[in-house]
C-alpha cells in the first residue's frame, strides 16, 4: 500500500454557493449552512470526512451570506491545534475587486493561490461543501499517488436522466478519463456495459499542486466567459495533455449503494430527510466509527408528555411519535408526529399533527395544527389551528410551494 503524506496535503472547501434552488431556506444563509438531519448543517458532512480522513489543513472558501456559516465554524469547529499546524479557517473573497464575486470554482482557488504557494503542498484536495455523504478521502489520495496523476476526480454512478445537472466523465478500462462533458442536455455518455447510467463528477478533486498552480494561472488570464470554472474550462483543457483519473465512490464499505446526495433542490433536500426516517436509512448517522461532528448545543434531552384520554375524544391529549428523529430539547406535548425530523428546542403543542415535516431549531407548533409535507425554518411560531399541506391553492397564497407540493416556510415568516 502506497504511504500517504497527509501533512503535505492542503484542502480547500468551496462553501460560497447561494443555493437559490433551496430558497427560502437560503435567503439569509449560504447553502452549506442550511440545517440537515435535525442536529447538523450540510457543511458538517464534508468537514467530518476530512477529520476522519486525517486531513487537518482546511481552508473554507466562503462568499454568499456567510455570517451564519462562519459563526458555525468558529464555535463548532475550533478544536484543531494551530500550534501543530492544523486548522479549519474561513477565507472570504478578500482578493476580489470590490463588487465582484468569484467567477466559478477555479476562480475561487485562483484568488487563494498565494496559500498554495506559501505552503507548497504536494497535493491539493478541493471539495464541495454542500453535499451529503460519508467518504474516506485517503482512498482517493492513494489512487492519485499510485497513478502519478495530475488530477483525480471523484465519480459516482447516476441515472442518465440526471446527467444535465452534473459533469459527466468518460473513462477507459484503467479509469483514465478520456472525455468530459459539463452538464449535457442530451446524449450523455453512458457507462460501458451499464446502459442508462453515467459516471458523474462529485465535485471532488485531488490535484498535483504544481499542475494546479500552473493551470490556475493560465486560466486566470482568460477573458470573461472563457475561464474561472473547473468543469467548463480547466478540466477540458487538461484532457489529453496530462494523466487524469476517476476515483469511483464506494462509501465507507459494506454498503450496497453508497450514499451521496446533492441536496440542491427542495425536493432533493426533503427526500434526503424522509430517507432518514426509514427503518434502515441509506445514510447511517449512527456509525460509531464515523460520527458526524457539529456545533454542540447544551440542550436537555428530548421529551414526550401526556397520555390522557378525554371523554368524547378517542385520542385525547396523548403524545405519539412514529418513525421520526428528535433532537435534544424537543418537547412533544400531546401531539402526533409521523415521519418527521424535529431539530433542537422544537415544541409540539397538544393535538397538533405533523406528517412528513422538517421542523428546524426553536420552532413552535401551536395547538390543533395539522401540517403535512412541510419544511419550517427556525424560530417560527405556527399559530394555533393552522392547517398547511392539504390545499395547494391556499398554500401558494401564503408560502413557497415546490413543484411537488412541499410547503416551505422561511424564518421570520409574518403569520396572519
Amino acid at each position: 500500500m502506497v504511504p500517504l503524506d497527509l501533512r503535505n496535503t492542503l484542502v480547500f472547501v468551496l462553501a460560497g454557493g447561494a443555493g437559490s434552488r433551496l430558497a427560502p431556506l437560503t435567503l439569509g444563509r449560504a447553502k452549506p449552512a442550511v440545517p440537515f438531519g435535525g442536529s447538523y448543517r450540510i457543511i458538517d458532512f464534508t468537514l467530518s470526512n476530512c477529520i476522519h480522513s486525517g486531513l487537518r489543513r482546511i481552508h473554507l472558501l466562503t462568499q454568499y451570506q456567510a455570517r451564519s456559516l462562519e459563526e458555525h465554524i468558529r464555535f463548532g469547529w475550533n478544536f484543531l491545534p494551530r500550534r501543530l499546524e492544523q486548522w479549519i479557517t474561513c477565507s472570504p473573497p478578500h482578493h476580489v475587486s470590490v463588487g465582484k464575486w468569484y467567477r466559478g470554482t477555479a476562480d475561487a482557488i485562483y484568488h487563494n493561490i498565494d496559500t498554495i504557494e506559501d505552503w507548497k503542498p504536494k497535493n491539493v484536495v478541493i471539495l464541495s461543501g454542500d453535499h451529503i455523504y460519508q467518504m474516506d478521502y485517503r482512498d482517493m489520495l492513494r489512487e492519485h499517488v499510485e497513478h502519478k496523476a495530475a488530477l483525480t476526480i471523484g465519480a459516482v454512478k447516476i441515472p442518465v436522466a440526471e446527467a444535465s445537472s452534473f459533469g459527466i466523465l468518460q473513462v477507459d478500462d484503467q479509469q483514465r478519463i478520456i472525455g468530459f462533458v459539463e452538464k449535457p442536455k442530451e446524449n450523455a455518455p453512458e457507462i460501458p456495459g451499464e446502459p442508462g447510467y453515467c459516471l458523474a463528477s462529485m465535485g471532488i478533486y485531488v490535484f498535483d499542486s504544481k499542475e494546479l498552480v500552473q493551470r490556475l494561472k493560465d486560466d486566470g488570464k482568460m477573458p470573461e466567459g472563457e475561464g474561472g470554472d473547473f468543469g467548463h474550462h480547466v478540466i477540458p483543457r487538461m484532457l489529453g495533455e496530462v494523466p487524469i483519473y476517476a476515483h469511483s465512490f464506494e462509501g465507507l464499505g459494506g454498503e450496497d449503494k453508497p450514499y451521496w446526495r446533492d441536496v440542491g433542490t427542495i425536493e432533493a433536500y426533503f427526500d434526503a430527510h424522509m430517507d432518514l426516517c426509514d427503518v434502515k436509512p441509506q445514510l447511517n448517522l449512527y456509525r460509531k466509527d464515523w460520527p458526524t461532528y457539529t456545533l454542540w448545543h447544551n440542550d436537555p434531552p428530548a421529551k414526550t408528555v401526556f397520555n390522557e384520554p378525554d371523554e368524547g375524544d378517542e385520542r385525547g391529549r396523548r403524545a405519539e411519535v412514529v418513525d421520526s428523529l428528535l433532537a435534544p430539547g424537543v418537547v412533544v406535548s400531546g401531539g402526533i408526529v409521523h415521519r418527521s425530523i424535529l431539530s433542537n428546542l422544537v415544541y409540539i403543542d397538544e393535538r397538533a399533527e405533523l406528517d412528513e415535516c422538517i421542523v428546524m431549531r426553536g420552532a413552535r407548533i401551536g395547538k390543533n395544527c395539522k401540517l403535512k409535507r412541510c419544511i419550517i425554518d427556525k424560530w417560527n411560531e405556527v399559530p394555533e389551528g393552522t392547517v398547511i399541506g392539504f390545499d395547494r391553492e391556499q398554500d401558494e397564497q401564503r408560502f413557497t410551494v415546490s413543484p411537488t407540493g412541499i410547503v416551505v416556510i422561511g424564518t421570520n415568516h409574518q403569520w396572519e
